[in-house]
């Protein structure tokens, strides 16, 4: 049988066929790319997971929304809390009638509730899940906005009353209207 040079190293610096190396003994460049591959598909997965994390749910990457609301209107906060904890940015603007700036918005007399706020360039108006809303702007629709007329039980900010379902509604600036979602 024929050997190799190389195959007449010491087993001290390679380590015998099927056996780990001795501590102290050299990586050979085999070991080196396997090292090397491995960690480069972990980062890659890392990455991947990661990604797939913040990028999947329905938290939008700090959008920022101004909220029109009245002081004492407890849900409203609510429904402003629950708009930060799902990634929009929330200005709070309290005024002492939120129905002037509900008129110079648009927003059509049928379809309000107890706040308005801008986002994007749209309106929406009252308890608008935060998924729905960010699936809205993804979308970039031609309509005027969205509301969830009156103020639907277990909605965003109502969530002390039992859950029911409800419609959010898509507005245009003619004052047509469209139910979006079911909520």
């Amino acid at each position: 049988m024929h050997r190799r040079n190389d195959d007449l190293r010491p087993a001290t610096k390679r380590g015998a066929a099927g056996t780990p190396p001795k501590p102290g003994a050299m990586l050979t460049r085999r070991g080196w790319l396997g090292v090397a591959g491995g960690a480069a598909i972990f980062t890659g997965l890392t990455g991947l997971i990661w990604f797939r994390r913040t990028d999947a749910g329905s938290k939008t990457t700090d959008t920022p929304l101004t909220m029109y609301a009245a002081a004492g209107c407890q849900c409203c906060h609510a429904w402003a809390d629950h708009m930060e904890a799902n990634g929009f940015r929330v200005t709070k603007t309290v005024l002492p009638d939120v129905s002037r700036t509900k008129d110079a918005l648009g927003v059509p007399d049928g379809l309000r509730s107890c706040h308005t706020a801008e986002v994007a360039g749209y309106v929406v108006e009252g308890h608008v899940p935060a998924a729905i809303l960010a699936r809205f702007l993804a979308e970039r629709n031609a309509d005027r906005g969205l509301a969830a007329p009156g103020m639907p039980s277990g909605s965003p900010g109502m969530e002390s009353t039992p859950k029911a379902p409800f419609d959010v509604i898509a507005f245009g600036a003619d004052g047509s209207s469209r139910v979006y979602a079911r909520a």
